[in-house]
């Protein structure tokens, strides 16, 4: 990605001359849960063709726009929708909207995902937070020249998911009635499902649920200083677990069904930021 510094700061005088409030807290929706747009009072809605340098969302689930306003009276930015490896982007266009987010005034990221279960103990349904990931993506977005304003060359990733939030999230949980898991998330390139051997593979080194996002945003969001929340809305058994065969439909399918659930449990965890 040429001219990374000079592609930032165009992105982000469009955006800013745009905003009447910076945002503190991001927020990313994975596949079918989009939705929680509808809690933002206030609303500004930027589609992502509209925002230079933006790569564009090509998956179904995914609106692709970013909407900007107040969540439990916190200035939030939400992509509804983001950008996958498989869908052709490269590490860094997959992070950038990252970047932006840390260089809008974003302190806090909450990451969240569609994921298959490999812990057999998941059920379809499940809200899973993320306590540790396994990037197997065979690739990272820091790969290249480093730009010393965004972070360090060798950022640590001892605690990439910050254990205070993962607290929080906890309490918001419990208060508001809801069961909430947690595990290791598995990221790997996609777009094609895993085998059941593969599953195999990723339960004995200790992962608990797989897809083919997140693991490269949250590396970002710790390079550029970012505390992050990392949320898995288990949509399905992983392969070879159940005797059917895997399709994106039961992704959005479940996704719709915990939507409302989903968002409490978001505003939540928001109300106590």
């Amino acid at each position: 990605m040429e001219n990374l510094r000079t592609k930032l700061q165009e992105t982000l005088s469009f955006l800013s001359s745009k905003l009447p409030a910076k945002p503190r807290v991001g927020l990313i929706l994975g596949s079918g849960l989009g939705e929680l747009v509808q809690e933002i009072s206030g609303p500004l809605a930027v589609p992502y063709r509209d925002i230079p340098h933006f790569p564009v969302s090509t998956v179904e689930g995914h609106a692709g726009q970013l909407v900007f306003g107040r969540l439990q009276g916190c200035e939030v930015v939400a992509m509804q929708g983001r950008f996958h490896l498989y869908e052709g982007y490269q590490a860094k266009e997959v992070v950038y909207p990252v970047w932006i987010m840390r260089q809008l005034g974003v302190e806090t990221l909450i990451v969240t995902n569609a994921a298959g279960g490999v812990n057999t103990e998941f059920r379809p349904g499940d809200l899973v937070l993320i306590r540790d990931h396994i990037n197997l993506t065979g690739t990272n977005p820091l790969i290249g020249v480093n730009y010393p304003e965004l972070g360090p060359r060798f950022p640590d990733m001892s605690e990439a998911y910050d254990p205070a939030l993962r607290e929080l999230a906890f309490r918001a949980a419990g208060e508001a009635g809801i069961k909430l898991g947690e595990g290791v998330y598995c990221a790997l390139l996609g777009p094609s499902y895993e085998t059941p051997a593969e599953i195999r593979y990723l339960r004995s080194i200790g992962g608990d649920q797989v897809g083919m996002s997140s693991a490269l945003e949250v590396i970002a969001a710790n390079h550029c200083g970012l505390r992050v929340l990392g949320i898995s809305c288990i949509t399905n058994m992983a392969a070879g677990i159940l005797p059917v065969k895997l399709n994106h439909a039961e992704v959005i399918e479940t996704a719709d069904r915990i939507k409302e659930t989903f968002k409490a449990l978001i505003t939540a965890i928001v109300k106590k930021l």
